[in-house]
């Protein structure tokens, strides 16, 4: 059997931001059941046992929402009792959660800390951008609650990332962002394309990200991590890693940088499985932890067609130049056709103007690296 790797929202929807852009919360109006509550005790014990029961080698447990925090420190530490209780191979346990930072305090820090939790903190650079649509339930500004969050965890020395959705408004100013990073010694980025709602056609909303600005983005970005590079000093980026290792002859990490989709096992509250984090919709459903077991559940996916219909896509793409390195994107973002075939991806033009400007830089670090 293979390592096994669960992306868990222990939480559901339930977040206590009301992101203007959530993803999640157009997937949740697109289901028969919105919300799944928490995940209880027992179901959380029939997942763990369940997969590493099943995995051989390592099992990655990786918690999202929502806003997984919500679930309590209690549940992750339950978490960590029943691993213990069930990891009767010896397998190589990850722990990780991305949260959105909001009101964590030192407790939380030092069990991060302590338990060695990798964390992704959602955070949409400076200030004006990030609080432009990332508020509370309330309606009130986040910003600076995240940034103390992140204060304490650099302090407790908990092993952290930042991810950031790149909206309209964080596209136009990258380099205001990247300096502010790079001011608070933030070394490990991740920048993720912001979506339109499902079955809505893109670039219609205020937050919405046009190809034009990604394209912007993507070159501006890739620049001034560049000149980092020569002097040494630049930060982790996974996508310009990516691409690198993809010169080098190494799989990315990264789906949507793959070619093709995988099956993740996607875990809601109540046990239910899906394929992946942006189809968390009925039709995906691959079965549930509490009435399957993962080898029905991965046949299940498989008999779904999931995996397969990301396979084919537009035959002008496979002319591209830089088809062997962009493989097609994210199939979230690649319209499906009358004829059900996936379609260009809809930041096509912004993929042709970034490796036009840095595929020959790209090329170089990796013959580089190759000499050692």
């Amino acid at each position: 059997m293979p390592p096994v790797q669960l992306l868990i929202k222990p939480s559901s929807g339930n977040c206590n931001l009301r992101c203007t852009y959530c993803f999640y919360y157009d997937e949740m109006k697109n289901r028969q059941t919105p919300s799944y509550g928490f995940m209880s005790r027992e179901t959380l014990e029939a997942m763990v046992k369940k997969a590493l029961e099943y995995a051989e080698g390592s099992c990655d447990f990786a918690f999202q929402g929502g806003e997984p925090t919500l679930s309590g420190l209690d549940f992750f530490k339950n978490l960590l009792e029943l691993q213990k209780k069930y990891n009767t191979k010896g397998l190589a346990i990850h722990n990780s959660i991305q949260t959105n930072g909001y009101g964590l305090g030192e407790e939380w820090a030092q069990f991060f800390a302590g338990n060695h939790f990798l964390v992704g903190v959602s955070l949409d650079g400076i200030r004006p951008t990030h609080d432009a649509y990332r508020r509370t339930a309330g309606g009130h500004d986040s910003f600076w609650e995240v940034k103390k969050t992140l204060d304490l965890f650099k302090e407790k020395k908990v092993d952290f990332n930042i991810l950031t959705v790149v909206n309209r408004r964080t596209a136009q100013r990258i380099a205001k962002i990247y300096a502010f990073y790079e001011k608070e010694s933030w070394r490990y980025l991740q920048f993720i394309p912001c979506l339109d709602p499902l079955e809505e056609a893109p670039g219609g909303r205020e937050y919405s990200l046009t190809p034009e600005d990604y394209g912007e983005f993507l070159v501006t970005l890739f620049d001034l991590w560049y000149g980092d590079l020569r002097q040494g000093r630049q930060p982790y980026i996974r996508m310009f890693e990516n691409y690198i290792g993809i010169l080098m002859g190494i799989e990315p990490e990264a789906c949507d940088q793959k070619g093709c989709c995988s099956l993740q096992f996607v875990v809601e509250a109540d046990g239910s499985v899906y394929p992946c984090d942006f189809y968390v919709m009925d039709q995906y459903k691959m079965g549930n932890f509490r009435e399957n077991s993962m080898e029905e559940m991965r046949k299940k996916g498989e008999s779904l067609g999931f995996v397969q219909a990301s396979l084919g896509g537009k035959e002008e793409c496979r002319q591209c130049p830089y088809f062997f390195i962009c493989r097609g994107g994210c199939r979230r973002n690649r319209e499906i056709g009358q004829e059900g075939r996936l379609g260009e991806n809809y930041f096509c033009s912004a993929y042709k103007r970034f490796f036009q400007a840095a595929l020959p830089r790209m090329e170089e670090i990796a013959r580089r690296l190759r000499r050692g």
